[in-house]
């Protein structure tokens, strides 16, 4: 008998835990957050509860299931950029990288709907989104030598993270993206009014 490779076992286990994530998805959508069960959504993905809470630590955390992911790949972008990139350009480079094609996802406004709608997954990611202002801002004061509550680093972590929110709904949102990120490189001009006719 043959033991499956690390390698094979974890792409099970990534493949067993998207199949829940999915089928929770699927279900919260059409039912409502409130209306669906843990034993629903193990059946759904023809998994045992028990399954479901090895991957995942609650109801929430199904919703928001590449949290952990994505956090660590915005680490990442900050502590693994070229030695010649600075730290602006390179969460430029990640946000144009990710957000935009999040964005257009198919179910990406249902989802935004589910969660707005909803006051624990509202909670749940004003949470998370907290802990990923304080990851980037310590990542970032990392990188200078300074405390992780310098306001500098804070500031610009939660900024960053603003601008997926601020470039949604744009016709064009990798030109949002752009632009704010050239704000916060450049700093701040007032606006020109359009000329007259």
């Amino acid at each position: 008998m043959t033991v499956p490779s690390a390698s094979r076992r974890a792409r099970k286990k990534a493949a067993t835990r998207q199949a829940i994530a999915d089928a929770a998805l699927q279900l919260f959508l059409e039912r409502g957050y409130d209306q669906v069960s843990i034993r629903d959504i193990a059946d759904a993905a023809d998994v045992s509860t028990a399954t479901v809470f090895k991957h995942f630590s609650g109801k929430e955390a199904l919703v928001f299931d590449q949290d952990e992911d994505r956090e660590s790949q915005l680490i990442a972008a900050v502590r693994r950029r070229p030695s010649d990139q600075s730290i602006l350009d390179a969460l430029r480079g990640h946000v144009l990288d990710t957000w935009p094609s999040i964005e257009a996802h198919p179910q990406a406004a249902a989802f935004t709907n589910l969660v707005n709608s909803t006051p624990v997954l509202r909670a749940y990611a004003e949470r998370m989104w907290t802990r990923y202002t304080d990851s980037l801002s310590a990542a970032i004061a990392d990188e200078f030598g300074v405390d992780h509550d310098n306001l500098a680093c804070v500031a610009l972590a939660r900024f960053v993270l603003e601008i997926p929110v601020l470039a949604r709904g744009r016709q064009d949102r990798r030109a949002a993206i752009e632009a704010i990120f050239d704000i916060l490189t450049h700093g701040w001009e007032p606006p020109s009014k359009p000329p007259a006719p």
